[in-house]
């Protein structure tokens, strides 16, 4: 990405290429770095541990648009300095995970047996997963947080610059300058409510356990349910106040951000040890893909198509903007009914985890995992039907 940011207009092609492949970079390291926590920790310190690596997220997310937009704003408005920042620390970081960061054995924190895990073929791991519906409800929930946070991290700096400039008639710059203060404030909010929400949701769950334990997916649609509304007050208010629109917006990232942690929890204790880092992937994907992958794209769309067809003007641009991003309590308020959903099945399913992780209970196999003995030579693991009796 940094040599990538020196290159001329024509090479964009290029930037896109180099995009790709740290997404590929963060995809795998968000895969596999969970399970890695779910194998050194157990049940109340895993949530804690999970806990401080989720807040990376809106932390980090927070951090880049402050560092962003103080980094083009001494740059002189060039953009190109701000993306590279990054890739020095990501080198710091590749020195950390390669230097002491140990591996630890598989599902053995849990492991009451010294009976070896059973492994399945991937097509088995995600049969079962798709069969798990904590797993596959917890992701469809998790989406709908992707999906708005995905949009407010594009859009919600843009439509603070323009609430502004209705209400305080500034006229537009041309140079990425003007929207920089947005963006900073933008980013405090998002890192200080990246902090209160992640660990409130941990410890919320936690002393509610005691005495529900459905209480992760309940914690997680709470914090669905009561973000929607006040991120839709915070559209409905901007035309009248930018003070008690950044109120709603720190109220209801704060409560967005219940669930980081909590679903990644969710996901560690309803799946066994050998299917984690698959139904991480598939969760990442999903998430992604319906979630924050297409969201910005959507938000952008609806609101050209308000606009269409009527005088452009700078308070038609901030209310088509603003009727879109409406959109996102809707779907936040869906992801709300998702983990309500959640925990009519989280106990069941997490019996079942917790019984196989100790070893007391069998992991379903199909026909192509088992292993044939032949009357002769060593046994091989292959698939019965290919096996001519």
């Amino acid at each position: 990405m940094t040599v990538v940011n020196f290159l001329s207009l024509q090479h964009f092609w290029l930037l896109l290429l180099t995009r790709g492949l740290v997404g590929v970079g963060e995809a795998s390291y968000s895969t596999i770095a969970p399970t890695l926590i779910a194998d050194l920790f157990l049940a109340d310190q895993r949530s804690r541990m999970l806990s401080f690596f989720y807040l990376a997220t809106p932390v980090g997310c927070g951090l880049g648009y402050i560092v962003g937009s103080k980094v083009t704003s001494v740059a002189g408005g060039n953009w190109h300095w701000a993306l590279r920042v990054t890739p020095g620390l990501g080198f710091i970081a590749i020195l950390l995970l390669l230097f002491i960061v140990q591996e630890p054995p598989r599902g053995a924190v849990e492991r009451k047996t010294d009976k070896p895990l059973i492994y399945t073929s991937w097509t088995s791991d995600v049969k079962a997963l798709l069969k798990n519906p904590s797993f596959v409800l917890s992701t469809f929930g998790f989406t709908t947080v992707a999906f708005v946070t995905g949009a407010l991290a594009l859009w919600a700096p843009t439509f603070l610059m323009r609430a502004r400039r209705v209400l305080y008639s500034h006229e537009p710059c041309q140079t990425p300058i003007c929207d920089s203060d947005d963006s900073m404030i933008f980013g405090g909010i998002t890192c200080v409510t990246g902090l209160l929400g992640v660990g409130a949701g941990v410890e919320i769950s936690r002393r509610y356990r005691k005495v529900n334990p459905r209480s992760d997916p309940l914690v997680c649609a709470m914090g669905l349910l009561c973000s929607s509304p006040f991120l839709f007050l915070s559209l409905v208010f901007a035309e009248d106040s930018l003070i008690a629109t950044y109120v709603f917006i720190f109220i209801g990232e704060t409560l967005l951000s219940l669930n980081w942690a909590l679903v990644a929890d969710i996901l560690l204790y309803v799946v066994i040890p050998t299917r984690r880092s698959t139904a991480e992937a598939l969760q990442i994907v999903v998430s992604h893909l319906l979630g924050d992958a297409g969201s910005p794209y959507l938000i952008g769309v609806i609101s050209d198509r308000v606009r269409k067809g009527k005088p452009d003007s700078y308070l038609l641009q901030f209310h088509s903007l603003g009727y879109a991003l409406m959109l996102c309590s809707f779907v936040g308020a869906i992801g709300g009914g998702f983990f309500l959903a959640t925990a009519l099945f989280i106990q069941k399913d997490r019996k079942k985890a917790e019984l196989y992780s100790q070893g007391l209970l069998e992991v379903e196999e199909s026909a192509d995992d088992r292993i044939v003995v032949p009357k002769r030579g060593r046994s091989t693991k292959v698939p019965v039907s290919s096996v001519l009796i």
